[in-house]
């Protein structure tokens, strides 16, 4: 099938658009119904193909001096790797970034135009950086005169009583249950099963995650940062100096960060460290709407996210048609083992088991959309066994530092990873407990590397 062009603009929804004349009011889009907008502005710079043909241009200036030897090294600039050299960079540290293909790409777990960003975490280590994360975010934001996050909010869905759903509730601090008829007064377009609740997440909504990975880089480079892209990492020697050898370069610095996504796992073993990543192939579905912009449909303004459905035992999320007009993304939080190097290689045309949970749940909970998708796109998580991250210095050479694992929840606090990853390096004491995040939680590890 032939996907339809990507829209970030308002174009496509030219009879809601009485802002057109000047403002912004609320009512310019279907989802605007709720006050509730995640379009960008008009002037928000756009993400189509051209211009994201500019910035790569940009991003690979070759006027950059060619020099050899950094304070840091970050290899992978995902959002991760981008976040933490951004970082470096603001602490005046000569930074190279490292990025095995030529940006953009859509070969890891960065690329795409819109991620969930929530407030509601079950755990309380993560519900904590969330306030930060927002901030560092603005902050960009405010730096570049960019929008990158559009407020939405999120509904989480579950059975009443259900630990996690309880302790997001919690940890949000706040008391409304919604029931099935509370929700459907509120969003119209969501379907409760008899018995079970809601909670909503007022500060959640979505990252535009490409024009996100793109602004984060340019600051980089802003601040004086090297970014190479097209430059695959061949060997890493490991020392006071530590040697990382590409496909086009050899380039020393005394601290390394490894945050290579999918990849991490084959570069650390090189340097003596099995680490339980497990990179997972994840269908990303988008379902058409049965009726684009009607107001019934114009309800389902937020984001969502399920909790201990036994139908959907990992998760079911989605986020408003934001990325292709008239089309709201739905997928499975899971997915199949996959070799990286291998992913192109892996058919997407026969529909998996994860359709099926996603065809069911769309027909119970979210009448107002077609039980097929329109359209399936591929993106890679990679997951550790309790699918928290793995934020750790090498138990063995203590100047290099790993981030990884990132489970699928990891871009909307990559702001405040990749500042933890840089005062790891440095050797400062992190800005947060640090305790769920080490390397020597999963056993085996340390005698593997040393």
């Amino acid at each position: 099938m032939v996907s339809p062009k990507r829209q970030e603009e308002c174009d496509p929804c030219v009879p809601l658009c009485p802002h057109r004349a000047g403002g912004w009011p609320k009512l310019h889009h279907p989802l605007g119904l709720a006050g509730l907008c995640p379009v960008p502005p008009p002037g928000s710079p756009p993400s189509s193909h051209r211009d994201r043909s500019r910035d790569r241009t940009a991003m690979a200036a070759p006027s950059q001096p060619q020099k050899s030897t950094y304070d840091v090294i970050v290899i992978g600039a995902g959002i991760q790797g981008s976040f933490t050299a951004y970082h470096l960079a603001q602490r005046h540290k000569d930074t190279l970034l490292l990025e095995q293909f030529l940006l953009p790409h859509s070969r890891g777990s960065s690329h795409g135009q819109s991620r969930i960003i929530r407030s509601a975490y079950a755990q309380e280590y993560y519900s904590r950086m969330m306030p930060e994360s927002f901030r560092l975010w603005r902050q960009l934001e405010a730096e570049t005169g960019t929008t990158l996050y559009r407020q939405t909010g999120l509904v989480l869905l579950g059975p009443p009583g259900e630990p996690e759903l309880e302790a997001c509730r919690r940890n949000l601090g706040v008391d409304e249950v919604l029931d099935a008829a509370a929700l459907a007064q509120r969003f119209p377009g969501f379907r409760l099963q008899a018995g079970q609740v809601a909670v909503v997440d007022t500060t959640a909504g979505v990252l535009f995650a490409d024009r996100a990975l793109r602004t984060v880089q340019e600051v980089f480079r802003r601040h004086g940062g090297t970014l190479r892209d097209g430059q695959k990492v061949l060997h890493i020697e490991p020392g006071p100096m530590v040697t990382v050898t590409t496909t086009a370069g050899v380039y020393k610095a005394p601290r390394l960060i490894i945050t290579a996504g999918a990849w991490t796992g084959a570069f650390v073993e090189k340097l003596g460290l099995r680490l339980p990543l497990q990179p997972l192939r994840i269908d990303v579905c988008y379902w058409r709407e049965k009726q684009p912009g009607s107001a019934s449909l114009g309800s389902v303004s937020p984001c969502f996210l399920t909790l201990g459905l036994s139908q959907a035992p990992h998760g079911i999320y989605g986020l408003p048609s934001i990325e292709y007009p008239g089309l709201m993304k739905v997928s499975h939080h899971h997915g199949s083992p996959i070799d990286p190097e291998k992913r192109d290689q892996t058919s997407s045309s026969t529909p998996g088991p994860d359709i099926a949970i996603l065809s069911s749940f769309i027909n119970s909970y979210l009448p107002g959309l077609e039980t097929q998708p329109a359209l399936r796109e591929t993106c890679l998580y990679t997951n550790t066994p309790d699918e928290d991250f793995i934020l750790d210095r090498h138990p063995k050479f203590s100047n290099i530092v790993i981030g990884a694992g990132f489970s699928g929840h990891g871009f909307k606090l990559a702001p405040v990873v990749g500042k933890l990853l840089c005062e790891l390096s440095l050797g400062e004491e992190p800005s947060y407990n640090m305790a769920h995040f080490t390397i020597t939680r999963f056993p085996g590890v340390l005698r593997a590397a040393l």
